[in-house]
């Protein structure tokens, strides 16, 4: 395995797998692996993040990323190194992608051109991940198991277990 981004390389299954992915997990340098929802595009994978949206530690200011797409049951299917590009907002590139995008974004508030304006008021980063050098060889796979702990977050809290008056007795 090569960290180098080599000239565009297309393969069928990688090609056959971006058609149908709706969620890629992408890390940048020695990161950890995250779950972004992503649009396929013209042979490419468009990533949106930035405020009010997904958040992809460091995927606006990289050149390379790693991209793993799964099944419909979890299973890895290919993981490839990617180009990654920033769309800038007000070119060419921007004005035909965006809207596109802004489509496929499912619970969007309002319409998709309000949500392509927001995105560019508010900085948010496009970035397309191009496929570069070839595929991880299916044979390349790990002998260990590469379950981790999950990471930790804000938004977790612990539970407290429901008050109950009096013991409830089953029959």
């Amino acid at each position: 395995m090569t960290d180098e981004v080599d000239a565009p390389v297309s393969t069928p299954l990688v090609d056959e797998a971006m058609k149908k992915a709706a969620v890629c997990w992408v890390s940048v340098g020695d990161g950890p692996a995250v779950a972004l929802w992503c649009v396929p595009l013209e042979g490419t994978l468009v990533v949106v993040s930035g405020p009010g949206e997904q958040t992809a530690p460091g995927l606006a200011d990289a050149t390379a990323a790693r991209v793993t797409l799964r099944g419909d049951h979890g299973g890895r299917i290919v993981t490839w190194l990617a180009r990654v590009t920033r769309l800038v907002s007000g070119t060419e590139e921007w004005e035909t992608a965006a809207p596109l995008v802004a489509a496929k974004r499912l619970n969007a508030p309002g319409p998709s051109a309000d949500l392509v304006a927001r995105w560019a008021a508010d900085g948010c980063a496009l970035s397309r991940l191009l496929p570069a050098g070839t595929p991880d060889a299916a044979d390349a796979l790990p002998d260990v198991s590469l379950a981790e702990e999950p990471r930790g977050a804000a938004v977790v809290r612990t539970t407290r277990k429901p008050f109950r008056l009096h013991k409830v007795r089953r029959r």
